[in-house]
């Protein structure tokens, strides 16, 4: 698109060296000079022969002088006014050094960068701005068999933010001291007591703040449609890699991460010991520094431990020795997210709803539309669901025909319960329900069948289901086992009702997508998410086996439902 040229920098020395310019660049409507890593400093500098910067544009200059054809930047940015005055007003507890106070640090931490080119250039130690009112939390019936779980690892892409770098990490490290103040068991750490139960201290001991940059790389590195997630990059978008919970009574429990790509573009990463949080916790945390780094006022959490709080149950670990992960983390994969549109999802329902004129399938679903346990109807996410079960069974090629296929599906218990406990109760309120299936029943069923099955188990998953599980529990206390051991595994995880797109504006611009590391990857391990249109289409993030994720691509009847979405076009 534009012809070579060498860029020539004038910023002062410690800038120039540390992102000293190719010998020879292109320039790109999606990626920003290498030197003007801060929007600040590009703003203000005008000396750069090679690129210009406004507050909208990317202009080539060619090396006679005249100007191209303005280029328009990926994504327009919206008016961060308000942003701004916030900047200005809101107090900065704990702030980021200014950029000429982290220089030092950058020099030295690029001399030895990761080779996927995100560098961590500064940490601060962040800690509520007001003293925990709450004492001890006692991990519940759900909270401690995650102790040998990862810590969750989930996080947001964003447009680039029309403000000084150096601001924006003041004011995300100012708004998450509020949030933590406002839900200070996050700040806290695990500390197990003499008659071996392990609590949540609410010490305000404090969490890990880390700004990072990656000069270049840009969304266009991380989004690529219809490809593989790109893990050796993702992996270093997030702190604590693969850190399991137990090790929450040394470390922080949680720890955050921004990382400002090459062309402007944030990502914010979150990782949160999932002893202390469930999916729901997490985004409704994420919600609330989001709401306070906006300027409102976030929902209030539940923090009463009612959720078989009365359990004396304990899980013991001699000498301080904690858990380790139930699955081998070393297992070679393949990771990919399948986009699925609102359209696609209602077909899938419609054919799953389609009654069947009589047989065996028709007694089945009499059954089920006179269970009064029973709402009759297939839901969206079952109907995808079962379509993604079929695939991934035809997929993995060496199962035998009696073998037993296993869809386990994260159920949030708070709404199933009687009675009911709080929406925004603070922990783990999460159980597995288990649908099974031969090979060979899958293969001779179709769509319809395999829904039905997963509606059935969902359905039947109520309060007496869920008190039996945590009676069986605390009668074998025991880790929860993650992980496919026989291959016929598959582990739904996360939800797409969970508000990942809603509510976490931080001040300039919705997010642009969802993406998560390492943490409780194997082999059939599998994420919902919702799409980013909010109109039903949702994303689901699949890890399988190279060999399995090849034969899932070459499913023509599982692929004539994915598409890719509009925003990556």
């Amino acid at each position: 698109m534009a012809e070579e040229y060498r860029p020539r920098c004038m910023h002062p020395a410690p800038f120039c060296v540390l992102y000293k310019p190719p010998k020879v660049v292109r320039c790109s409507a999606r990626q920003y000079c290498p030197n003007h890593l801060f929007g600040s400093i590009a703003r203000r500098s005008r000396t750069h022969a090679a690129y210009q910067l406004d507050r909208h544009r990317h202009r080539f200059i060619s090396s006679s002088g005249s100007e191209r054809p303005a280029v328009q930047e990926r994504r327009a940015r919206p008016p961060v006014e308000s942003m701004a005055q916030m900047v200005s007003t809101m107090p900065m507890v704990d702030a980021a050094p200014a950029v000429s106070a982290i220089m030092p640090k950058l020099q030295a931490a690029c001399l030895d960068a990761p080779a996927s080119g995100i560098t961590v250039v500064s940490r601060q130690h962040v800690r509520p701005d007001a003293a925990s009112a709450i004492g001890d939390l006692t991990l519940s019936v759900s909270d401690l068999p995650m102790l040998s779980c990862h810590y969750i690892q989930k996080g947001l892409f964003f447009p680039a933010p029309d403000l000084p770098m150096s601001s924006l990490v003041s004011l995300l490290a100012s708004s998450l001291a509020r949030a933590l103040a406002a839900v200070p068991a996050l700040a806290g750490r695990l500390v197990t007591l003499p008659d071996d139960r392990i609590v949540i201290r609410c010490n305000d001991a404090g969490v890990d703040f880390l700004h990072a940059v990656a000069p270049g790389l840009s969304l266009d590195d991380f989004l690529v449609p219809d490809a593989d997630v790109p893990t050796k990059l993702t992996k270093d978008l997030f702190p604590m890699d693969r850190t399991v919970s137990y090790e929450g009574h040394r470390r922080p429990l949680t720890s955050f991460q921004v990382t400002v790509l090459g062309d402007g573009a944030v990502f914010i990463g979150i990782v949160a010991n999932h002893a202390v949080v469930d999916g729901t916790s997490f985004w409704h945390f994420f919600n609330t520094w989001a709401a306070i780094c906006r300027g409102e006022s976030p929902k209030l959490l539940d923090f009463r431990r009612n959720f078989f709080g009365d359990s004396t149950a304990v899980l013991r670990f001699p000498g301080g020795v904690g858990p380790a992960v139930t699955f081998d983390v070393d297992t070679p994969l393949r990771e990919r997210v399948f986009h699925f549109s609102a359209d696609a999802i209602r077909e899938m329902k419609a054919i799953a709803n389609r009654r069947p004129s009589g047989g065996q399938d028709a007694e089945v679903y009499g059954k089920m539309a006179h269970d009064p346990k029973n709402p009759g109807e297939i839901s969206s996410f079952q109907s995808l669901c079962a379509q993604i079960w079929l695939a991934v069974t035809r997929a993995r090629k060496r199962l035998a025909p009696d073998a037993t296929t296993t869809f386990r599906m994260a159920v949030n218990c708070r709404h199933r319960l009687r009675p009911a406990i709080s929406p925004v109760y603070f922990g783990n309120a999460i159980q597995s329900a288990v649908t099974t299936a031969t090979v060979s029943e899958l293969a001779r069923h179709d769509l319809r069948w395999a829904a039905g099955k997963l509606n059935a188990s969902l359905a039947a998953y109520g309060d007496g289901a869920i008190r039996r599980a945590a009676a069986a529990w605390q009668a074998k206390p025991g880790c929860f086992p993650l992980g496919n051991p026989d291959g016929s595994v598959i582990t739904m995880g996360s939800s797409n009702r969970f508000p990942m797109y809603e509510g976490n504006d931080f001040g300039w611009g919705r997010p642009l997508a969802v993406r998560s590391g390492r943490a409780n990857k194997f082999d059939g391990k599998m994420s919902a998410f919702p799409g980013r249109a909010g109109d039903g289409s949702v994303d689901i993030e699949v890890c399988l086996p190279p060999e399995t994720m090849a034969a899932l691509l070459r499913d023509a009847e599982f692929m004539q439902y994915v598409s890719c979405p509009s925003h990556l076009l």
